[in-house]
């Protein structure tokens, strides 16, 4: 087995929001507030906000969800660990001040906002799943969560979708704007992205032991490294993940291709034939045959059979990463299978 799309590299930012453990009884200083608080235009921004991109904490996150009565909100959820989620943060705010101020972005670094998580959680799951990619966008209008995409998508698509949100901005007579400021950004984020260059530069032990041990072809001293990551921090996310990808190559490690392949082909209906041969297309770097098997397999089974396949492949969509279009592809072609 030669070709092997996952390295050391390609475990580097894996995050699942939708496990992260929630902080219970977080604070709420925003109660209360009121959109008509905001500065500038009478306007529905955050509170004591103004500009197109403010930071979101949990204590601030109520008065976010008022704002968005008045005025339409973009709720973005990203990580320092992941610089490209930050870029994209940006690139929402800009559109926001050349749209004139007619939605507000809002940031949420979840490394701090636990509190935000739990109240998300169970709509992002609901439309989701299990969301292991950053940012997650979505929208809020008059109180409610739009879940838009995850991870960094064009923005020319995007573009499509923020016209659409004014649209239905506008149907429910949620048309206010903020005043917008030239200082706009994110307090700290200077010495956030110091911090990532730090991380960058020097992994966490257990951590450098595993994708050491990935690059040589060692699953078993991979797993065993970030098994010690998790015991030590049940909560490290890049560990988690991490295992299970590493998991994937340990399982394939000592299958025949040939063998599986054929075995798949000649039972069509065997789900466990088939869910090795995706395995094995993923590792080859076949990723799509890999979904397109597992879509067939929950196409033309029920009940647990069905379960073990959907499963499994939304396993996969982890492994590979919820932003890749070929994720987003195979996730619409499963939602028409079930349905």
């Amino acid at each position: 087995m030669t070709e092997q799309p996952f390295s050391s590299a390609a475990l580097r930012g894996a995050v699942d929001l939708s496990s992260l453990s929630p902080r219970p009884g977080a604070p709420s200083s925003g109660a209360g507030a009121t959109p008509g608080g905001a500065q500038g235009q009478g306007s529905g921004a955050v509170p004591g906000r103004r500009g197109a991109l403010v930071e979101v904490t949990d204590e601030t996150f109520e008065s976010v969800v008022n704002a968005s009565l008045t005025t339409p909100v973009v709720l973005v959820l990203w990580t320092p660990q992941l610089p490209e989620s930050l870029t994209h943060l940006r690139e929402l705010a800009e559109r926001a001040r050349t749209m004139e101020g007619r939605f507000q972005v809002a940031g949420v670094d979840i490394a701090g906002s636990q509190g935000i998580l739990q109240a998300l959680t169970p709509v992002l799951q609901q439309v989701f799943g299990q969301v292991s990619s950053l940012p997650v966008v979505m929208g809020l209008l008059s109180g409610q969560p739009m879940p838009f995409y995850l991870g960094v998508q064009p923005m020319e698509q995007v573009d499509q979708l923020l016209e659409k949100f004014l649209e239905a901005a506008v149907t429910n007579a949620v048309t206010g704007r903020v005043e917008l400021g030239d200082d706009d950004g994110l307090p700290g984020q200077a010495e956030k992205e110091g911090e990532q260059d730090a991380e960058e530069a020097e992994l966490p032990p257990l951590h450098q032991e595993a994708y050491d041990a990935i690059d040589r072809g060692d699953w078993a001293a991979a797993v065993a490294a970030y098994e010690k990551a998790l015991e030590a921090d049940p909560a490290d996310e890049l560990a988690r993940l991490g295992l299970g990808q590493v998991r994937l190559l340990e399982r394939t490690s000592g299958m025949d291709l040939a063998a599986v392949r054929q075995a798949a082909a000649d039972r069509p209906a065997d789900v466990q034939a088939q869910i090795d041969a995706a395995d094995v297309d993923l590792v080859g770097g076949h990723v799509e045959d890999g979904f397109g098997r597992l879509v067939e397999a929950v196409r033309r089974t029920s009940g647990d059979e069905r379960d073990l396949a959907r499963n499994h492949l939304l396993g996969l969509f982890e492994v590979v990463g919820t932003q890749d279009p070929r994720v987003g592809k195979a996730r619409q072609a499963l939602m028409s299978a079930l349905y």
